[in-house]
């Protein structure tokens, strides 16, 4: 019997509103019992944290995202270190840089990033961190601000930028993208990491293996990431599980 974690599931997302207990039971009986659900912005850490207080099996992150930079206001980050102490947060996230995106004030993102990254250092708390055109400055930034854990979630850098992360300890998040036969440099990636850097992940409902492209994610479907990953490394499905299920239970303090 598989005991997997989604490391990174959106499951507060309104895509999931009419269908949420189906949803949940279909991800148990696949064997993926517990998730991490990360909040974006101010406006839905009360959903996720009702959410982690109803739902066995859940934790909950929360932090500001960059492709929500309007939404945020320095308030809620002066209030981000009280409700993380408060609500039993296992992580700061969702944060991070996103170049690819247009109209996005890069500065502005580069503010709230260093000073998210301030607080779970202060926390003692690990970070989830969203790259997107940026894995350059990400990294430069993680190894200026020092003392820090995480990991960096839909990684899709290279293999030495891989090997920046896992020198400072971080892990990557590996989910539906690793199922596409073209995705050349993440499978390469995958086939070769030290497998105590790696986690699984859906991105729910973002995401989708290539076998269910256009259609809404959801962590049953991680079965499918972890079979490709099985076969990528030559190594057996349980194996990988197990291990990568320790990796999530040691960065994030599950019980």
């Amino acid at each position: 019997m598989l005991d997997l974690i989604d490391t990174h599931a959106h499951l507060d997302d309104g895509a999931f509103d009419a269908d949420g207990a189906a949803m949940f039971q279909r991800s148990v009986d696949a064997g993926v019992r517990r998730w991490i659900v990360p909040a974006i912005d101010r406006g839905n850490w009360e959903k996720v944290e009702r959410l982690a207080a109803t739902r066995a099996g859940i934790s909950a992150a929360y932090g500001l995202h960059p492709l929500f930079l309007d939404a945020h206001r320095d308030a809620h980050l002066d209030e981000l270190p009280r409700w993380l102490a408060d609500h039993g947060a296992v992580a700061v996230g969702e944060i991070g840089l996103d170049f690819y995106v247009d109209g996005l004030d890069p500065a502005r993102q580069r503010d709230l990033f260093a000073r998210q990254l301030d607080i779970a250092k202060e926390l003692d708390l690990p970070v989830i961190v969203h790259a997107r055109r940026a894995f350059e400055e990400t990294i430069h930034t993680l190894r200026r601000v020092g003392g820090l854990r995480g990991v960096v979630h839909s990684f899709a850098g290279s293999e030495e930028q891989a090997r920046q992360l896992f020198d400072m300890g971080f892990h990557i998040g590996i989910g539906g993208p690793v199922t596409y036969e073209r995705a050349h440099r993440i499978r390469r990636v995958v086939a070769s990491m030290p497998i105590e850097r790696l986690l699984l992940e859906t991105d729910a409902p973002d995401q989708p293996c290539a076998h269910r492209r256009g259609q809404r994610n959801e962590p049953a479907f991680m079965l499918d990431v972890l079979e490709s990953i099985s076969a990528l490394r030559e190594e057996r499905a349980e194996d990988i599980a197990a291990r990568t299920t320790a990796n999530a239970i040691r960065l994030f303090a599950l019980p």
